[in-house]
């Protein structure tokens, strides 16, 4: 390896972005933070670096694991560079905005950073571009995000999407309500999680019946809201079965044509999650689109409120569109007038000048990578030369 190669190394996980997909990336994000602003949902910028202790407070405990920490120089505290943007809005609507009239809707986009990559998602760096409805217990809270996320995805060009629903909080409620103790509910909760139908039944016992139905209820979303209702669901976890189904119900109704399907007991990637989750998928695309749910949101010292939100991921959504095209690139021959140059850019086109007297400007043109050549005040198609 000579030392050129070594120095361009990157750590694994980690990625330059270059022309054209980097200038894609970002048409993408402003795409998506339109569709945003035009519900309603105003820009925050929350920074890299938090203390820990603020950083990973409350819900946010969930993602210590995932968290880089470095300690600051100046306060000589340990930081922590963020995993996930969600919970830093939380923290600036219950401190820095806890007097704007609720709900309080808020939209970001920014780098998070990964001890680990996931199998699905292997990069370790990547963006998320998102939104939270903060102070809004009601499902049409959760309706709203659903739609508009899916609304955002299309918006940007993405075609086909399946939309996953589920409840996070069912599962725990349901082993606490059956007194399933620790070690019963750990075990059923993993079982679960693989979609092991035997280990299912053998952990829940004399509760098979409810879980293993729990379980084989996944799938298309009027068919599952069926097979729920079916089941004999205990008191305590009533809640939870109605308000999916409420959800689930106004969704369809807003956008009949929404691929919806339903998993009652999906947990992970949901762990600080405290009401109807949701997860955004394209066919044949490795990876989530975005996903999202209820939580609590909240701050050191600070009462938590109910909020929901989604958070879009914009590496898979590249992967979900097509590959960027030519840009209208027109090469300005050296020693054309700055108002010339001025008109074009007004009419559309992305402009280099030449700057060199001395070279033939349609072969400088073509040189760098340009559709068209400005000759006199008329751009000029370059039409491709065989080899």
């Amino acid at each position: 390896m000579n030392s050129e190669t070594s120095r361009a190394l990157l750590p694994a996980g980690l990625t330059d972005l270059l022309p054209p997909e980097a200038g894609h990336s970002a048409e993408t994000i402003e795409r998506l933070l339109a569709c945003f602003s035009g519900h309603g949902y105003e820009r925050v910028k929350p920074p890299l670096i938090e203390f820990e202790d603020q950083l990973l407070h409350g819900s946010a405990a969930a993602l210590a694991r995932d968290t880089f920490r470095l300690m600051d120089p100046v306060s000589q505290q340990m930081m922590g560079l963020r995993a996930d943007i969600t919970m830093q809005v939380a923290r600036i609507a219950a401190s820095r905005l806890t007097k704007s009239p609720r709900p309080l809707r808020l939209c970001y986009a920014g780098d998070v950073f990964r001890v680990k990559g996931a199998q699905l998602r292997p990069e370790r760096q990547f963006t998320q571009v998102g939104f939270e409805l903060i102070g809004a217990p009601s499902a049409a809270a959760d309706v709203e995000t659903v739609l508009l996320a899916a609304s955002a995805l299309r918006d940007a060009g993405v075609e086909r999407l399946s939309v996953d629903l589920s409840s996070p909080t069912l599962v725990p409620v349901l082993c606490a309500g059956l007194d399933l103790g620790e070690n019963a509910s750990a075990a059923l909760r993993q079982a679960l999680d693989l979609k092991d139908a035997g280990a299912v039944a053998a952990a829940a016992g004399k509760h098979e019946a409810l879980f293993c139905g729990l379980l084989a209820a996944a799938g298309p979303a009027s068919q599952a809201l069926k097979s729920i209702e079916a089941l004999k669901i205990p008191k305590s976890a009533r809640k939870e079965t109605q308000r999916l189904a409420e959800v689930t119900r106004a969704i369809l109704a807003a956008q009949p044509g929404l691929s919806l399907t339903i998993d009652p007991v999906e947990n992970r990637g949901f762990e600080y999650h405290t009401g109807v989750g949701f997860t955004i998928f394209a066919p044949g695309v490795r990876g989530e689109l975005g996903s999202g749910g209820r939580y609590l949101a909240g701050a050191p010292n600070c009462n938590p409120e109910p909020a929901t939100g989604g958070t879009l991921y914009l590496e898979t959504i590249l992967r979900a569109l097509p590959k960027p095209v030519g840009l209208r690139r027109l090469f300005l021959p050296f020693g054309t007038k700055d108002a010339e140059g001025q008109a074009q850019r007004e009419a559309g086109w992305i402009t280099l000048s030449g700057l060199d007297k001395g070279l033939e400007a349609e072969a400088e043109a073509r040189r760098l990578g340009c559709s068209h050549l400005l000759v006199g005040d008329e751009p000029i198609a370059l039409i491709e030369k065989d080899d």
